[in-house]
């Protein structure tokens, strides 16, 4: 490109140094190891930003697992990750789970929750109300709430999950989740979520909308679809963010990785083909 070309060479160290994004053709300096563990709704978005910013910087290695949110800020205090990613802020007390004193939470994204069910069911849209029964155990049958005579299999996320928290919160409004039974089911992430409920007839459970496929069904909730818009004009109530924790202020790759994924380019791109809503989309 002519214009960058005709750039001074001064002009070059400036804009070098003011970003963490290299100049077109230019090698990174930027070196470091970057280990993030935790949150399993946010693997998808950490695992397409890791592949981008390695690109940029080649020079830095990222692994990245998932075991569940509160893993994330657990392996951060016993320094066996750089980065825990998290549904909640974890620097802060929230039900169930103390706060984490000396980790810097960092916004990354907007995540939407879903309550999910397989392919065979014939509903479409559930009441608070009847989200409430049937994780409770009150109601047992499809019937009940509309649909065909068929014992209704309860797919839960194990205690510590993140998105377990927002959807127990938000779409139960803190009502106790049934816990043991010939019709529940209870799975560790996700993925494990997203098979479950895909392969289990009759099964409803709860996932964000990445894990969404067409073998299963988002369901509306009080006749509200769990959308984009919807989340952003207010009327779909089930979301939350998603965190980075760190131990205090991240520095280096650490702190260019972040920056990253808040970045325009990354939160108005790949971040919103994964179906995550960027942070600045909430006012």
């Amino acid at each position: 490109m002519k214009w960058f070309k005709s750039l001074s060479i001064a002009a070059m160290a400036i804009a070098l140094v003011s970003t963490s994004i290299p100049a077109a053709g230019a090698a990174s300096s930027l070196s470091g190891k970057i280990v993030i563990n935790g949150s399993s709704a946010l693997l998808p978005l950490t695992l397409q930003a890791a592949n981008e910013f390695k690109k940029l910087h080649p020079k830095v290695k990222i692994s990245a697992s998932a075991a569940g949110s509160i893993t994330g800020p657990q392996s951060v205090r016993k320094g066996i990750a750089n980065i825990g990613a998290v549904d909640w802020d974890a620097s802060q007390d929230v039900p169930g789970f103390k706060k984490f004193d000396g980790q810097v939470a960092h916004k990354v994204a907007v995540i939407p929750f879903a309550a999910v069910v397989n392919s065979n069911v014939k509903v479409s849209s559930l009441t608070t109300k009847q989200l409430q029964d049937i994780f409770s155990g009150k109601v047992t049958n499809w019937k009940d709430v509309g649909g065909s005579d068929a014992d209704i299999i309860v797919v839960n996320r194990a205690f510590g999950s993140g998105t377990r928290v927002n959807f127990q919160m938000k779409a139960l409004q803190g009502t106790d989740f049934i816990s043991k039974g010939s019709n529940y089911k209870e799975v560790k992430s996700s993925g494990d979520m997203k098979t479950a409920v895909e392969t289990t007839p009759n099964a409803i459970g709860y996932i964000d909308l990445v894990y969404v496929t067409s073998k299963m069904k988002a369901l509306q909730i009080n006749n509200v679809a769990p959308t984009e818009d919807n989340v952003i004009n207010g009327t779909y109530k089930v979301w939350g963010y998603g965190y980075y924790m760190t131990k205090g202020e991240p520095e280096g790759a650490t702190k260019a990785f972040i920056e990253y994924i808040q970045s325009a380019k990354f939160q108005n791109g790949s971040l919103k083909k994964l179906k995550f809503i960027p942070i600045s989309a909430i006012k």
